[in-house]
Parts: structure tokens; C-alpha cells; sequence
């Protein structure tokens, strides 16, 4: 890292922190955390291809918020290694985590390959960050199984 946080990367990372306790930025988040969970990009083309619908919403949201904090980092106005503290971005790998398997299918069908760019950027960027986000991916495939299983019938 090329220099050490400093009390304004602290105010940067508190005022982030204060964006998310928003009270609808926390409705986005806690349906891209419990209820979103695509199995491939055609699951996330239908939302993102559903205008107007609070889901669409949300996920532009959700996307859009992890995507602004990571260019921060990018740009050099925000501390690469206080960012990635899992405290502090924990939450972005498990958002990249969920749509990392099928980014490149997604960027192809919609026509955009920037999309979800910086967030990959930073967390693919350091050993450390690759193997967060390896171990996101694999929790996104053991959530999207559990929720695939047949019931069973007493």
C-alpha cells in the first residue's frame, strides 16, 4: 500500500458506514442478502430488465453503493488497506461474491463491461482480497444450494 490511513480515510469509511444505515439503502441490502440469490445472469437480467419495480431499484442500490466505495479506493481517495478490513468491505465481497461466477456471462448479455468493474478490481487486486472473495463465491454456491433442495415430506 502506498500510504498509511489516515484520519480522513477514517471519516471517509464512517460516512460510507452512515450511506448504508439509510433506511432505504438497509431495505436494498436486506433483500439483496436474504432474498437475492441468482443462479445465473439470466436471474440478474430480470431484475435489472424489470424497470420501476423496487427490486430494480434495489439492485442498482446495492450495486451502484459498492461500486462508488470502490472507485474510491481506485482513485487514491480512500486507503486501499483500511477499506479492505472486513469490517469496512466485508459486505462488498459478499455482494460480488453472489454474481462473480456468471460476471462475464452478465457483462456479455447486457452490453456492459463495466459493470460491477471496480468492485472486482479491488477485491481481485491482493492475495488477501482474492481469497475473501473465493470464499464468498463458495458460500453464495452452498446458499444457492440449500435453497434449490426439495423439501422433504414427513
Amino acid at each position: 500500500m502506498a500510504k498509511n490511513a489516515t484520519p480522513h480515510d477514517a471519516q471517509v469509511i464512517m460516512k460510507l458506514y452512515d450511506l448504508r444505515r439509510e433506511p432505504e439503502m438497509r431495505k436494498a441490502r436486506k433483500w439483496f442478502g436474504a432474498e437475492f440469490w441468482p443462479q445465473d445472469a439470466d436471474d440478474f437480467l430480470k431484475v435489472i430488465n424489470s424497470p420501476g419495480t423496487q427490486e430494480n431499484a434495489w439492485l442498482r442500490q446495492v450495486g451502484s453503493y459498492w461500486d462508488m466505495a470502490a472507485a474510491f479506493v481506485l482513485s487514491g481517495a480512500l486507503n486501499e488497506e483500511l477499506f479492505l478490513q472486513p469490517g469496512c468491505s466485508g459486505e462488498m465481497f459478499f455482494v460480488l461474491g453472489r454474481i462473480y461466477p456468471f460476471l462475464k456471462d452478465l457483462r456479455e448479455k447486457i452490453g456492459n463491461p463495466d459493470i460491477f468493474l471496480n468492485v472486482e478490481k479491488v477485491a481481485t487486486a491482493s492475495k488477501t482480497g482474492r481469497k475473501r472473495l473465493e470464499r464468498m463465491v463458495m458460500a453464495a454456491e452452498q446458499g444457492r444450494s440449500a435453497r434449490n433442495k426439495p423439501v422433504k415430506k414427513s
